[in-house]
């Protein structure tokens, strides 16, 4: 097999690296939204905050069988890696990935990192893999999808009141694209507060957010042809930023939209926050985002105060993700 490193400006690679994902979604995950070109492309050139994966095809012969994507944050977790492992379904049960997993180890390594992570959707031929190279199972992760138009408005204005009747003490602010200058500082750190999120048994460290990240999150996001929504709550006496979610459509197919971050500041926890902010949310892409159809979010599975609310926004869960971490 022969394994080797591509850019997004490597067409050829980039085009046969989205045929095999398909191929792969098509048997295992037919319910996930296809890939396309321009969306992997930029991915591997943008990734979520500036620091894209690194992308290894993985060819027997002039087929590509299979494909590794690393990455690596300088921000924060320096001891960590995490790879995605990929095999087409026509090249499963050859070892092909078995050796991508060694190769993921290797280039780990010499990055200086001392802890993998893989992921892994709960099926049979996943759980197999992680059984028969005896990964620690480390986490588990529910990705849900909302229907948009399976919930009613008048819904989601009860619940956005009777949010809004416990939160009285806040104000919402919303913002389209760029964090206005002058609230970078707070936003980041606000932004931290999605650290006390469960982590279940992952050896990971508190991500850190300094506003430059803040900024090269949007840069990236843009990069990618997202149209990002922030919904923000602002304690009205005292002017701290208390929350937030943020919303991410896609230009090219403006009828998918991803849940990023929602998070809530310790301190001003206890007013329904959560609610609030998601309910003002689907509020506004109602009006600002008129074909937009689904909204994907993921949740540890432990998480179960935002799955709570997640699901009386009528999220349903589509399928199940282990994480398995271990020494290299």
């Amino acid at each position: 097999m022969d394994i080797r490193e591509f850019t997004a400006d490597d067409t050829e690679s980039v085009q046969a690296v989205v045929e095999l994902l398909n191929a792969v979604r098509k048997v295992d995950t037919p319910f996930a939204h296809p890939t396309t070109p321009a969306g992997y492309a930029g991915l591997i050139r943008h990734g979520w905050d500036g620091e894209p994966p690194r992308p290894f095809a993985a060819r027997e012969g002039s087929g590509l069988v299979g494909l590794v994507e690393l990455s690596v944050s300088e921000w924060d977790n320096t001891h960590l890696a995490w790879a995605g492992v990929t095999v087409h379904p026509d090249a499963r049960r050859r070892g092909h990935g078995s050796r991508l997993l060694e190769f993921a180890k290797e280039q780990a390594r010499s990055l200086g990192r001392t802890s993998l992570g893989i992921d892994g959707w709960d099926i049979e031929p996943a759980n197999a893999f992680a059984a028969r190279h005896a990964l620690p199972r480390k986490g588990a992760a529910i990705n849900r999808r909302q229907i948009v138009s399976s919930v009613e408005a008048a819904t989601i204005a009860a619940l956005h009141d009777e949010a809004a009747a416990a939160a009285s003490a806040y104000e919402l602010l919303r913002f389209t694209g760029r964090t206005p200058s002058e609230l970078l500082d707070a936003v980041a750190e606000m932004t931290a507060s999605i650290n006390d999120a469960p982590t279940d048994d992952l050896d990971i460290e508190d991500e850190v957010f300094p506003k430059e990240r803040i900024t090269a999150y949007e840069d990236a996001q843009e990069g990618r042809g997202k149209r990002l929504y922030r919904v923000v709550a602002r304690h009205r006496d005292t002017g701290e930023l208390a929350g937030h979610s943020v919303v991410a459509v896609e230009s090219e197919r403006p009828w998918i939209g991803d849940q990023h971050d929602t998070s809530v500041v310790r301190a001003h926890r206890g007013h329904r926050l959560g609610l609030l902010l998601k309910t003002d949310m689907l509020r506004w892409l109602a009006d600002v985002e008129p074909g937009l159809e689904t909204i994907d979010t993921w949740n540890m599975e432990s998480n179960d105060h935002m799955i709570g609310v997640n699901e009386r926004l009528g999220y349903r869960a589509l399928a199940r993700e282990y994480q398995y971490q271990f020494d290299v």
